[in-house]
């Protein structure tokens, strides 16, 4: 987990590049319009919506409800556990109308529309975030933060 703001920005910024990235491709996978064209036109914007909701909403919704749980707090596999759960039902509830704004406006039918595209993001948002990326984010920043400690013994 990150130490200090510079390492905040870093893991922020792997978790959320990869995630938009294959959620991006899976989603366009699922309405018939993947290629690499309409997928890197999509990354930029929608990294930049995921980065700032990160940050500002969710990141700290999420981390205030799971300082509230009850949790064993010095146990690091219960706090990732959580504030990535807590991540993962913020991120796709808010990148699912995202989605749905940018795909095709309002449509007529839009809450049944928002749920059914909630229920596709949740299941592969999931096994994506808690075995895929969360890891290799957390490897990175803990392959960083040695490099910035050797660093900072020589």
């Amino acid at each position: 987990m990150p130490t200090n703001a510079k390492e905040g920005i870093i893991f922020t910024t792997l978790m959320c590049s990869m995630m938009v990235f294959v959620m991006s491709a899976y989603n366009l996978l699922l309405v018939g319009k993947l290629g690499v064209a309409t997928l890197l036109l999509g990354f930029i914007p929608g990294f930049i919506v995921a980065f700032i909701l990160d940050v500002l909403v969710v990141g700290k919704i999420a981390m205030a409800i799971a300082d509230k749980l009850p949790l064993n707090h010095e146990k690091m596999w219960q706090m990732i556990l959580a504030i990535s759960g807590m991540m993962i039902c913020g991120m796709v509830g808010f990148m699912s109308l995202y989605g749905l704004l940018i795909e095709g406006g309002m449509p007529a039918h839009f809450w049944s529309a928002y749920f059914a595209t909630i229920g596709r993001n949740i299941i592969v948002a999931v096994p994506l975030q808690l075995i895929i990326v969360g890891p290799i984010s957390r490897k990175i920043l803990s392959m960083i933060h040695a490099r910035d400690e050797a660093k900072k013994l020589a």
